[in-house]
């Protein structure tokens, strides 16, 4: 039976139990959990391995690629922004990006880039994974691209460039780039071991993804040839996996860790993704620390779109920055103030308002998901059934 370490308020005592049966069935390798429940973390758990020939034990301290989960640290940011009325989710991209304005973009709002639904789910230029981290280039080549579709219509998933499109914002504001900008006005002041562009001190404390035995490339080529029945939608998540092909060995590569990719390569664990999220269940402060008011927190949940995504080819709802709940996501309470997301493989963050809870589940093994799958969800069935 596999060890659980760490810290369970008793009342909680059944995510504990979840994360272990994890172990058993599917069969994890390192992974951690983490719970806030107004304002106050009552679960902090790990167990598991750093590596798949489980020669290294996973840490308190361990942390891993958390793929598109890293998209919600980036949503943070812009809120932190917007609470102090420095950006407006409702004015143009171009007020603070000029260049933006290029080829028809001068009407697509902050909020449009914030809930995929600009037209701009990825690049028009041919581009690789290690240009993606060239921040100069990848954002010249967006800035200077024509949309896919009508923006505001329709979401369609900006799987790696979103964390660009708003980070050039944030950096157009601040003067800083948006790792930068998170470290010093978020992750530092709450505490939170989160990192967008990892120092490389911090190396050897990464658990490298563990990605299946089939080839995810090759399984994204398959997909893609699939496409072609669906048609503006089929162009579109063509266009969008095609270009780069998701690379899931870049997350071993130090080019990648160290890099800013602001959709696609945070690196924390289950703690620090909840510590900072929960400034959403909790009123917008933790650990002493205020950060948004709720009048800004109420804003993600004012919905952009809710119908068929473009690139993922199933049923979406956005509100700004999150995703919000609806009928493909039946295990999330479908009225109140809830927001989520989660990333490549498996990880998960809830953000449940109403019920001033927060549910964080970070791994290193990767199944065949985009947002979640059936681990992190029994983590998050376990959390509610502790506040019943």
């Amino acid at each position: 039976m596999t060890q659980i370490n760490g810290e369970v308020n008793e009342k909680f005592s059944g995510v504990a139990e979840a994360l272990q049966r994890n172990f058993a069935d599917p069969g994890e390798i390192g992974a951690s959990a983490a719970v806030i429940h107004n304002g106050e973390l009552v679960v902090d758990i790990w167990a598991g391995h750093k590596d798949e020939e489980k020669t290294q034990e996973w840490e308190k301290d361990t942390i891993t690629n958390v793929w598109s989960t890293t998209k919600t640290m980036m949503a943070i940011s812009a809120l932190v922004l917007a609470d102090r009325g420095e950006l407006d989710f409702y004015k143009p991209v171009a007020d603070y990006w000029p260049e933006f304005k290029a080829k028809g973009k001068g009407d697509i709002e902050v909020r449009h880039i914030m809930s995929h639904t600009s037209g701009l789910s990825g690049w028009g230029k041919r581009i690789s994974m290690r240009e993606v981290c060239d921040w100069e280039k990848s954002t010249a080549i967006l800035a200077g691209q024509k949309p896919w579709w009508e923006p505001g219509t329709s979401s369609g998933y900006h799987m790696l460039n979103q964390g660009h499109l708003v980070g050039e914002v944030i950096r157009r504001i601040t003067g800083m780039s948006i790792g930068r900008f998170f470290k010093e006005e978020i992750a530092d002041p709450l505490g939170a071991d989160f990192h967008i562009g990892l120092d490389e001190s911090e190396f050897h404390r990464v658990s490298n993804v563990i990605y299946p035995k089939e080839d995810l490339s090759d399984q994204v080529k398959e997909l893609t040839k699939s496409l072609g029945k669906y048609r503006i939608s089929g162009k579109v998540a063509m266009k969008t996996f095609m270009n780069p092909i998701p690379d899931d060995e870049s997350a071993w590569e130090n080019w990648w860790r160290s890099a800013e990719v602001p959709a696609a390569n945070g690196h924390g664990n289950a703690r620090s993704v909840a510590m900072i999220q929960g400034l959403i269940s909790n009123g917008g402060e933790m650990n002493g620390v205020k950060l948004l008011k709720q009048e800004t927190i109420d804003l993600i949940f004012d919905e952009q779109s809710h119908g068929p995504d473009l690139v993922l080819l199933m049923p979406l709802r956005f509100g700004i920055g999150y995703g919000l709940p609806n009928e493909e996501f039946p295990f999330l309470p479908q009225d109140g103030k809830v927001c989520f997301w989660g990333g490549w493989g498996g990880s998960l963050i809830v953000n449940d308002v109403d019920n001033g809870l927060t549910v964080s589940y970070m791994m290193n093994r990767m199944m065949q998901t985009v947002v979640g799958d059936t681990r992190g969800l029994s983590i998050l069935e376990a959390a509610y059934n502790s506040i019943k």
